[in-house]
C-alpha cells in the first residue's frame, strides 16, 4: 500500500503535464552515466518518454520544444532534511496560494528540489500543504514527513517557539509509548520517523534516548516500512542509534569524537546512512556567538566525520535543515561537502540516485531514463567545473511541469 501511495504521489501531476522536450543542453542521466551533448529530452504524461543527443530522437508533431543550448541537466534533486517549519508555512491549510507559492520557491524550488523529506514538523500542517501541492492548487515539491519526532525532553532551542506557535510536541519517555506513537503517526499517514536519541539541554548537556526505547521505536516503525531519522549529538546518542536499528544518521555528532575507519565500518555493516548538513554548523555557530576560532574547530570536526564517512564508503544524503535555518542558498553546503572530499558526482549522488534508492522508488525517481517520473534541473553552469553550479538553478520541473523557472 505504501508503495502504491508513493507511486500516485510521484504521478499526481501527470495528468496537467503538457508534452514538452528540452534540447540543446548537456544531460547527466544519474551520476555514474557519461554526459549527453547537445541532449533531447522528452517528457510526454509526466514521464521521460526518451533521451539522447539530438540526431537521435525524433520528436513528435505539437511537442513544445524549449532550447537550453548551453545549459546542463540532471534528474531533480532530494533534500532529505529540511523543516515545514518557517512562518509563511505554518498554517498552510488557510495561507493564500500566492504566498505559499512564493514561500516553496523560496525554500525549496528555486534550488532544484522536486522532492524533500520534512524531518520534524507539526504533522496537521505538513499534511495540510501536501495535499494543497498533490491537489495541483499550489505550486511545490513532493513531500515526505516524519511528523511530530520523538524526544525523551524538547530540545532547549526550539522550547520558545514550539510555544510561541502553540505547537505541542510531548516527550516520550516508555518503549510503550514510542510504539503507540509509531503507530499513530503511521495511521496518519507518515512516511518515516525520526528520534532525538540526543536532545541538546543547554551549557553542553544532552538528554539521550535509551537503547530501548530506540529498539521499540525502529522496530515498529522497520514492521511498517518506515525509515528511522536519529539526531544523535553525542557519543551516546551514536550508540543508541546505531544499536537501536536506526537508519539515517539526520547530522554528524558534534559532541562526539572524531570517527574512526572501525567506526564507519560499523555503520556501513548496519546500512546508516548520513545528512551532513555542514551549513547548520557555522550557522548555529554565529547565532550562538562562538568565538571565530572555537567556530572553525567545530566546523572542521563535522567536516572530518563527513570526510571519513565518504572515505569509508558510506551513503551520504544531501539535506540542510532549511526551515530550522533560514538559510536557502546551497552553494555554501555544496562548497562544504567539496572541503571534505566529495566530487561532482559523489554529491549528485547525494541529490538523486541515494535518496531515491533508500526512501523512493529507484525505478521511477532520481535518474533520467525513459519511463521515469521527469523530475528535472536545469543548471546554468557545469557543476564538473564548479560544484556551487549546482545551486545555480535554470528551471526545475516536477511531473512534467515547471515549478520553477528563472525570470
Amino acid at each position: 500500500m505504501r508503495f502504491l501511495a508513493l507511486l500516485v504521489m510521484l504521478f499526481a501531476t501527470r495528468a496537467a503535464a503538457a508534452d514538452l522536450a528540452l534540447v540543446g543542453a548537456t544531460l547527466f542521466p544519474n551520476p555514474e552515466a557519461e554526459p549527453v551533448r547537445d541532449a533531447v529530452v522528452w517528457v510526454k504524461d509526466g514521464r521521460i518518454a526518451a533521451i539522447g543527443a539530438r540526431d537521435q530522437v525524433t520528436l513528435p508533431e505539437g511537442v513544445e520544444v524549449i532550447d537550453y543550448t548551453g545549459k546542463f541537466i540532471t534528474a531533480g534533486f532530494w533534500n532529505s532534511h529540511v523543516h515545514i517549519f518557517t512562518p509563511d508555512l505554518l498554517h498552510a491549510r488557510d495561507t493564500p496560494v500566492e504566498q505559499l507559492d512564493a514561500s516553496l520557491e523560496a525554500i525549496f524550488t528555486r534550488w532544484g528540489f522536486t522532492t524533500v523529506f520534512d524531518v520534524a514538523s507539526d504533522v496537521d500542517n505538513t499534511l495540510a500543504l501536501r495535499d494543497r501541492i498533490e491537489r495541483g492548487e499550489v505550486s511545490g515539491p513532493r513531500i515526505l514527513t516524519v511528523g511530530q519526532p520523538f524526544w525523551v525532553k524538547t530540545p532547549i532551542y526550539v522550547v520558545d517557539y514550539l510555544h510561541a506557535h502553540g505547537i505541542e510536541i510531548p516527550p516520550v519517555t516508555t518503549p510503550e509509548e514510542a510504539t503507540a506513537r509509531v503507530a499513530s503517526l503511521a495511521g496518519r499517514g507518515v512516511n518515516g520517523i525520526k528520534l532525538f536519541t540526543g536532545s541538546v539541554q543547554g551549557r553542553g548537556a544532552v538528554a539521550n534516548m535509551d537503547v530501548e526505547l530506540v529498539r521499540a521505536a525502529t522496530a515498529e516503525a522497520h514492521r511498517r516500512k518506515l525509515p528511522v531519522f536519529s539526531h544523535p549529538q553525542n557519543t551516546e546518542g551514536l550508540e543508541a542509534a546505531v544499536e537501536g536499528g536506526v537508519d539515517v544518521l539526520a547530522h554528524t555528532a558534534p559532541q562526539s569524537p572524531a570517527w574512526t575507519p572501525e567506526f564507519v565500518a560499523r555503520l556501513n555493516e548496519a546500512r546508516v546512512a548520513l545528512i551532513p548538513t555542514l551549513t547548520l554548523f557555522r550557522v548555529e555557530g554565529e547565532r550562538g556567538e562562538l568565538p571565530p576560532e572555537i567556530l572553525q574547530r567545530w566546523i572542521e570536526h563535522a567536516l572530518s566525520q563527513v570526510r571519513a564517512f565518504h572515505e569509508g564508503g558510506g551513503d551520504l544524503l544531501f539535506g540542510t535543515d532549511v526551515g530550522y535555518i533560514d538559510q536557502f542558498d546551497t552553494a555554501e553546503e555544496f562548497e562544504l561537502l567539496a572541503r571534505a572530499g566529495l566530487d561532482f558526482r559523489a554529491m549528485l549522488t547525494s541529490l538523486t540516485t541515494a535518496p531515491a534508492g533508500r526512501f523512493g522508488d529507484a525505478v521511477h525517481t532520481g535518474r533520467i531514463e525513459p519511463g521515469s517520473a521527469a523530475d528535472l534541473v536545469v543548471l546554468d553552469d557545469d557543476p564538473r567545473e564548479d560544484v556551487t553550479a549546482l545551486a545555480r538553478v535554470r528551471a526545475t520541473v516536477r511531473g512534467g511541469k515547471f515549478i520553477y523557472r528563472a525570470r
